[in-house]
């Protein structure tokens, strides 16, 4: 490695695939992967331990996932460049993602000289979004402010499709129940729904939910 290597975390929850990724990375001259991980506890922890250039990020891992670990590791060190490396590119992963505050959103199929080139721009502080993910981005501008979900509205939302009830959404995300159900409220009204289960089923139809795993 040089003496202007840039640094990097790779944080996935599948061996191989973060095998693979760091294989990749690593013979590029200018990347040095200080550390790999399988989930957000241990992103923030490596990051605390090696203060990386750019950490890769996947999003859905058990645990602490990829959205909470962004937002904690910019909540903590708001100069963080957080790559999101993920296969899923759903309206609501983005969205989710985006306002946590990652600095780019790559999808895994990427070929190797996009994602490194990708993780050089991230760690000069660019915006860098797979071409699919930036035209969600833009259609999802355009919609009107009413009809678009906040990332708490989706997390709540999220919740109650894995079966969880409001004193089970306020334990999760730590808020009241009476902010569940203001949510939730305002949510069937986005939707023009009436009911919890139509709620879930509009949103993974348009695209603003991702479906169960």
């Amino acid at each position: 490695m040089t003496a202007t290597s840039l640094r990097l975390v790779v944080v996935d929850d599948h061996p191989v695939v973060r095998a693979g990724i760091v294989a990749l990375l690593s013979a590029e001259a200018d990347l040095e992967v200080v550390a790999e991980v399988d989930d957000g506890a241990g992103a923030l922890a490596a990051f605390e331990e090696h203060r990386p250039d750019v950490v890769l990020m996947d999003l859905r891992m058990p645990g602490v996932d990829g959205v909470a670990a962004t937002t904690r590791l910019k909540a903590a060190h708001p100069g963080a460049r957080v790559l999101v490396l993920t296969t899923y590119d759903t309206d609501a992963d983005i969205l989710r993602a985006v306002e946590a505050g990652a600095t780019g959103y790559l999808l895994k199929d990427a070929p190797r000289a996009v994602l490194t080139d990708a993780v050089r721009r991230a760690a000069r502080g660019e915006t860098v979004l797979a071409p699919p993910v930036a035209a969600k981005l833009l259609t999802r501008m355009r919609e009107p402010a009413a009809e678009r979900l906040t990332a708490r509205e989706t997390e709540v939302l999220a919740c109650v499709a894995r079966g969880l009830s409001n004193p089970g959404i306020a334990a999760e995300l730590f808020i009241g129940e009476a902010t569940v159900k203001s949510h939730l409220l305002r949510v069937f009204t986005k939707l023009g729904v009436d009911d919890r289960t139509a709620a879930v089923t509009v949103a993974m139809s348009r695209g603003l939910l991702p479906p169960p795993t």
